[in-house]
């Protein structure tokens, strides 16, 4: 019989899928750096600083460091618009897809009914 989730069952989803990336994942990202990761390749291009900025709600400069940040480690890069030098769009790289994928993998795996009732019989201990 499956019960409904709760609150402690949440939180403990995200720290075991935390937990499973921090051992499993080349890089160890903040949660800035996975909102912006996951926004460039789950939404449509093209990709700026300043439409990142809007559609996450955080600041420019923040949008900046973040980029820096992935495109450092070679999850996405940076392409100069070939129309208007003055712009910069921020791009997809094959690390990043892989990044994603493995990141993925983890969510499902965790997401497995065996899996949750292992975390529930975790926390009843």
């Amino acid at each position: 019989m499956n019960q409904p989730l709760h609150t402690l069952d949440a939180l403990q989803f995200m720290r075991r899928i935390t937990v499973a990336g921090l051992k499993e994942l080349p890089e160890d990202l903040s949660s800035r750096q996975t909102a912006v990761l996951t926004t460039v390749y789950l939404t449509e291009p093209p990709h700026t600083i300043r439409n990142l900025s809007e559609r996450l709600n955080i600041s420019k400069p923040a949008v900046c460091r973040a980029v820096d940040g992935l495109s450092m480690m070679g999850l996405i890069k940076r392409k100069k618009d070939e129309n208007d030098g003055r712009n910069v769009f921020i791009q997809r790289t094959v690390q990043g897809s892989v990044y994603l994928s493995d990141m993925a993998d983890i969510v499902m795996r965790e997401l497995q009914p065996e899996a949750i009732q292992d975390q529930r019989e975790e926390v009843a201990a």
